[in-house]
């Protein structure tokens, strides 16, 4: 039986079916994303979506949809599907679909009268191509497919209408035909495995409507061109496949040997685990198939971000046994670390290096990496750059963040700039202004420091042994209150009482200056206030200003962000905590958390977890529907419970 396996009931049912998306990737940031019924619900779906550095460093849709029809006896059954206004979706061709599986590529099954026509997809590890695998499995007379490809040759940002500057020309290479709309965007080139008649017949469909940008209060309706069609006979038991890219395909007789061999190298999604394995990969980035390889931060609109990577690279490739990868992240990391020190310049292609608490992440990171290879290994690849960190933060270098002589602890001002995660922004201003002495920030800096003084030993700096002895007091003096949980930032005299999920990574930290019995306390509190089934909620809904529904225009959904919506990645340092206070017991509660996050792999993006969750039920999954920090997360938990059941 199918682990991600799709019927005709929900299929057919546009309720169910249109919030299911899939996405696929390469190595070089570009994408194939649909529903699973193929209809484009976002403008950032597409077959061919892809960076253009010609233009800018954002992708861009070339090939927005590719609709099949199926023609026998002179009648036609179109498989594509288009929402347009009024509730409308024309050509229905999801009536036809019986079955959507991707136990490890996506496959759709139709049935046409006596047609069963099978649909596989792959995308190219490290090309901008996708390859569309069509199988007749069963028919009782002549057959023919006819392909209408849906041109936008636009940003993700954007949207395209009808134009008189579009250039409809195009030219035949083999097997196919190339076209490219407008200057500075490379050729489209789409191909089939044998020879097509193409028709020319160039006419714009106006009106297509994208209802998950309607929801965002984005613009929602666009403009395609169909330059004409592709049709192919087809016998039964035969295969074609279609290719879509932006260079020309050589060997296209070969191609169904390349599309099975590509099948082979892929993981099954068998399980949760594979799953998220998978989705680790998708998010691997190496530009210009270069030699230096970063983590994306998720998909379908982010980039490489700095914290993000830092959090969660140990999750996505030491805790399903990539250590390689792991040191190839680092090695194209520490370069950019290095140059932020010492020349204070930013990096062209991890974003947000400068953030105070970046550095303190790399150190936890680098850390990760100890528990699971040891301390002297650790020390021989990483132990200088530790020690750059530590030696950079104590000289007071940072930009963003200084060290208080008299507590040890790390001062952000954050009133007017954001300087943590919970970064988002209305009207130039933070919505969570947290400033001062921060909570997260300081327990790093607390785990940093020892951890530094554990790769050091003897040689340890004497600064380094007085700063731990100034927290070992200042921390939980400044922190824990009254009630038993941590105070979100201290700011002079100023204490932020919010019961906010921050307070959880000085739980989860292997160094922490608060005894078992403060930790316990701050995780009763967290569970009754924060805990939900898809993460920790970023604000407790008795404090002021809970806005649980992350929903709504840009401006609603900013304001709810960080004030009650919750995040998956938080759960991965809660259960850490957990675990680490209760051991056996806090692991088979772990267990039963993750069962929850399961579900949702089924349930939104297939195959993923996504960036942010609503804090209340239904938990409805928004944000990033493919999100780095929440997957890695989950694959940290389910590493640490794999530890214990080993042991």
């Amino acid at each position: 039986m199918s682990y991600l396996k799709f019927d005709k009931t929900m299929l057919i049912n546009l309720e169910e079916s249109l919030l299911r998306e899939v996405l696929r990737t390469n190595r070089k940031g570009a994408y194939h994303c649909t529903t699973i019924v193929d209809c484009n619900t976002r403008k950032y779906h597409g077959v061919l979506v892809m960076p253009v550095p010609a233009i800018d460093d954002e992708n861009h849709v070339l090939l927005s949809s590719f609709d099949e029809t199926v023609i026998q006896h002179g009648a036609s059954f179109n498989l594509g599907i288009h929402k347009y206004g009024g509730n409308n979706y024309s050509p229905a061709g999801h009536k036809y679909i019986r079955e959507y599986t991707m136990d490890v590529v996506p496959r759709t099954v139709y049935r046409v009268g006596g047609v069963i026509l099978e649909k596989e997809k792959i995308f190219s590890k490290t090309d901008n191509q996708i390859l569309i695998k069509y199988t007749l499995r069963d028919a009782h007379s002549a057959t023919t497919l006819r392909f209408r490809p849906f041109l936008a040759f636009r940003s993700v940002k954007d949207l395209t209408y009808c134009n008189n500057r579009a250039n409809l020309s195009y030219q035949e290479v083999p097997n196919g035909i190339k076209m490219c709309l407008y200057s500075d965007y490379p050729d489209l080139y789409m191909q089939f495995n044998k020879k097509p008649k193409f028709v020319y017949e160039p006419y714009w469909y106006n009106g297509i409507e994208y209802p998950k940008e309607q929801e965002r209060g984005y613009e929602y309706k666009e403009d395609l061109l169909v330059p004409g069609y592709f049709e192919l006979p087809i016998r039964k038991g035969e295969s074609i496949i279609f290719c879509a890219g932006d260079i020309q395909r050589k060997g296209l007789k070969n191609l169904p040997e390349e599309f099975e061999a590509e099948v082979r190298d892929r993981t099954p999604r068998s399980s949760f685990f594979n799953c998220l394995k998978n989705s680790a990969h998708q998010l691997a980035y190496r530009p210009n198939n270069g030699d230096n390889i970063y983590l994306l931060a998720g998909y379908p609109w982010f980039r490489v971000r700095a914290r993000d990577m830092f959090v969660a690279m140990s999750g996505a490739t030491l805790c399903i046994g990539e250590e390689d990868v792991y040191k190839q992240l680092m090695n194209s990391a520490i370069p950019a670390l290095q140059t932020f020190m010492r020349d204070g310049m930013p990096d062209k292609v991890i974003r947000e290096i400068n953030e105070p608490d970046v550095l303190l992440w790399a150190v936890w990171n680098i850390q990760q990496f100890s528990l699971k290879k040891g301390v002297e290994e650790t020390k021989t690849l990483y132990g200088e750059l530790v020690n750059e960190i530590i030696s950079y933060i104590i000289a007071q270098r940072h930009p963003y963040m200084k060290v208080s002589s008299e507590s040890g602890l790390v001062y952000c001002e954050g009133a007017n700039r954001p300087l943590t995660w919970m970064n988002s922004v209305v009207n130039g201003k933070p919505v969570v202004p947290r400033t001062g002495f921060i909570v997260e920030h300081n327990a790093l800096w607390y785990n940093a420091l020892c951890f530094a003084k554990e790769l050091n030993g003897d040689g340890t700096q004497p600064e380094i042994d007085r700063l731990i002895k100034l927290l070992d007091h200042s921390f939980p003096a400044t922190f824990v209150n009254k009630y038993n949980y941590l105070f979100d930032y201290v700011n002079n005299k100023e204490q932020d009482w919010s019961v906010r999920p921050n307070m959880v990574v000085a739980l989860a930290c292997p160094y922490s200056p608060l005894t078992r019995l403060q930790k316990k306390g701050a995780l009763d509190i967290i569970t009754k206030e924060l805990l939900t089934p898809k993460g920790l909620r970023s604000l407790s809904p008795k404090s002021n200003g809970y806005r649980p529904n992350c929903s709504g225009s840009q401006h609603e959904r900013d304001l709810a962000y960080h004030q009650g919506a919750a995040w998956p990645w938080l759960l991965g340092m809660y259960l850490t905590a957990y675990i680490d206070l209760f051991k056996w017991g806090g692991v088979s509660f772990a267990e039963r958390m993750l069962i929850s996050l399961e579900e949702e792999i089924s349930q939104h993006c297939i195959g993923c977890i996504s960036e942010v969750f609503d804090g209340n039920p239904p938990f409805e999954a928004r944000g990033a529907f493919s999100f780095l920090m929440s997957i890695a997360a989950a694959l940290q938990v389910i590493d640490k419970i794999e530890t214990y059941n080993v042991e």
